[in-house]
């Protein structure tokens, strides 16, 4: 089967650039890219489709086509159309672009049109509207995360929408997650939770019926497990070498790693260790943060959003006297990241998300499958990811209950350890992602019907301003 994979604002390139350290560049690529590629090893064709970015802060993009390492194009490409001009837009800036973005894809299949799309992320997720409607291609729509749950943890109301909406086009967001439900052969979630939740949301009412459940697949991503695993290989023994000079201490060690955003509440396990004398006596603190060396010296390789993020971390360390508990490290791929989560494995180590709310929750069972114990929040997926036990989940509103969660995970690393790896195995991987990926293809596609084409107003706006008016 030929997929095409629409993801407008996801920068895709070979080098994985940048990966992670954008709000633009988060786990939702990782996600894309592992099923594309898993498709394509089960004997598929992917085409990742995307915008081409012709601008000189940002060149790894500019190329209408690409591919990966071990991919050719008659496997997997990236097909990077040209829409909004040539330089980087943040994505929510991309919404008067979409159009422009269709009739870019339409004209470069010509009459080669894929036999299914995935739209991934409101603003793909309205593409592949668009094209059902345009070309009659039938797709699935895998929303990562949604606006309304945005709106509210923003704290969104009436008094300060209209600055929101200028920042964020809630609006279009909400509307383009709309008709992605309403249009969709299947909406697929990571988590029955997710599902429960997420779509159930008063401004998606009449969009979707969570009840149904039909029009749902529950697919879990997966990890990739010849970069994320328990065995060392002989490129990382310099990694080693280097964390060994750098972090002297045998252990234990909580390692947190993800991008400089504030909803991943890494503040929240600075604050337990700064709260708890005996987590402190038990543990050290590991900061992974790509793109900087030092957090307490220059910061302007940042972005005003990131330091906005780092530095009232960095002020914690700081005040409670942690410097010389916390070492902060400067990860530059995935593959020096599961290096750097083997390592510390070998020193019983714990691995720590304590997002507000994790849609599903990546990061976890990746460290799983290197051999930390894994300690998650309890907002999202890793309340099923880790259901058997296999993990811990604390409140990431409550740093006395992330304090305690860390020490019992210390105290019961080994088993945790263990655990968390068997979990990853029977249930986490990209291959059966993509198996039941295509399942759903397969199934949708043979029954789908063809719309005509129509025109589709990307504005709610007065819902929107209606849903807030009647909220406390």
């Amino acid at each position: 089967m030929h997929f095409a994979f629409l993801n407008p604002q996801g920068n895709f390139d070979a080098a994985d650039s940048h990966l992670t350290e954008h709000p633009d560049f988060g786990g939702q690529l990782v996600y894309v890219k592992e099923v594309a590629q898993s498709l394509v090893d089960l004997g598929h064709k992917v085409d990742i489709v995307t915008r081409l970015i012709d601008d000189p802060e940002w060149p790894e993009f500019s190329e209408p086509v690409a591919t990966y390492p071990g991919y050719d194009e008659t496997s997997l490409r990236i097909v990077r159309i040209p829409c909004g001009g040539p330089l980087f837009l943040a994505k929510e800036r991309l919404w008067t672009h979409m159009a422009e973005f269709v009739d870019g894809i339409a004209r470069f299949y010509g009459d080669a049109l894929p036999e299914f799309a995935t739209g991934h992320y409101a603003d793909g997720g309205y593409c592949s509207v668009l094209l059902k409607a345009r070309l009659g291609i039938p797709f699935t729509f895998t929303g990562h995360s949604l606006g309304a749950q945005k709106l509210d943890k923003l704290g969104t109301t009436a008094e300060n929408w209209t600055e929101m909406e200028e920042r964020f086009r809630f609006s279009s967001r909400i509307a383009a997650e709309r008709l992605s439900m309403e249009q969709a052969s299947r909406i697929i979630t990571s988590t029955a939770q997710e599902r429960d939740e997420q779509y159930s949301h008063p401004l998606y009412q009449a969009a979707i019926d969570v009840s149904d459940t039909q029009r749902f697949s529950v697919i879990p991503p997966g990890v990739n497990m010849t970069v994320f695993n328990r065995e060392p290989n002989d490129e990382e023994a310099d990694i080693a070498a280097s964390l060994a000079d750098r972090v002297r201490s045998d252990g234990p060690f909580v390692v947190v790693s993800s991008r400089l955003d504030e909803k991943k509440n890494i503040i929240g396990v600075v604050e337990a260790f700064a709260k708890s004398e005996m987590l402190r006596r038990n543990a050290e603190l590991v900061l992974c943060i790509r793109g900087i060396d030092d957090i307490y010296g220059d910061l302007s390789a940042l972005s005003e959003e990131e330091r906005a993020v780092l530095e009232p971390i960095v002020s914690l360390i700081v005040d409670a006297k942690l410097r010389g508990s916390v070492h902060h490290l400067n990860i530059q791929s995935q593959r020096e990241l599961a290096a750097t989560y083997r390592f510390f494995a070998n020193r019983r180590s714990i691995f720590a998300l304590t997002a507000f709310y994790e849609p599903f929750g990546l990061a976890p069972i990746e460290a799983a499958a290197c051999g930390l114990a894994c300690v998650a929040t309890k907002n999202g997926g890793p309340s099923e990811i880790f259901a058997d036990g296999s993990g811990l989940l604390v409140d990431p509103f409550d740093s006395t209950d992330i304090a305690d969660g860390l020490l019992r995970a210390v105290d019961q690393q080994k088993n945790l350890s263990d655990q968390g790896f068997e979990r990853v195995l029977s249930t986490y991987t990209w291959q059966k992602t993509a198996e039941n990926y295509y399942a759903v293809a397969r199934s949708a596609a043979s029954g789908a019907e063809r719309s005509g084409n129509a025109g589709y107003p990307l504005d709610s706006t007065g819902r929107i301003e209606t849903y807030l008016a009647g909220r406390k």
